[in-house]
């Protein structure tokens, strides 16, 4: 009878000593799922979340445009340079392209750095070439393109034309006009 006790003791014993190993994977695989159900509901609580946040911001910031409108002329965009002016040009008086032509008058004032002594000489010295271009400028022109809409076009057109053709060394900044008129003859 003892080797049959001994038997059905190895028999008893051999599931629990090799059972302990098959029982912790078990355990392992039950919980396997559980964890990959925590692993799944967090990943998807991440992807709702940002999916809120996203289309709250676009809804927020319209698309992406500002919600707040700065007006163009507003004292916060910074501060225009200030210009020394040149206006010994004076008035001139011309005819335009037209074929019945308009008789212009101009008084032009040139605007350039702030204290620069040699731009203000080489400007006094060349002012009979600038009386020149000035009059031939506009007599160049059709009295349509002198029309008050056009005038930023014309001030851009004179500015790169005397920085390069007619002066050396000064650089003209801004152009201004005390008087611009086409009239019909």
């Amino acid at each position: 009878m003892s080797d049959v006790q001994a038997t059905e003791n190895q028999e008893e014993g051999a599931p629990e000593g090799g059972g302990s190993s098959k029982k912790k994977a078990a355990g392992l695989i039950a919980f396997l799922p559980h964890l990959l159900k925590f692993v799944a509901i967090g990943l998807g609580a991440l992807i709702l979340i940002v999916t809120v946040v996203v289309i709250t911001y676009n809804i927020l910031n319209k698309g992406g445009r500002s919600q707040t409108a700065v007006p163009e002329n507003s004292p916060y965009i910074g501060s225009r340079p200030q210009y020394s002016m040149f206006s010994a040009i004076g008035m001139i008086r011309t005819r335009t392209k037209d074929p019945t032509p308009y008789a212009v008058v101009v008084e032009m004032i040139i605007g350039y750095d702030l204290n620069n002594a040699q731009a203000a000489t080489e400007l006094t010295g060349r002012l009979y070439e600038l009386r020149d271009f000035v009059r031939s400028y506009f007599s160049s022109k059709y009295a349509e393109e002198l029309q008050p809409e056009n005038e930023a076009r014309l001030k851009q057109e004179i500015i790169e034309l005397l920085n390069t053709r007619v002066l050396n060394t000064a650089k003209v900044r801004t152009i201004l006009f005390n008087q611009l008129d086409a009239m019909e003859m």
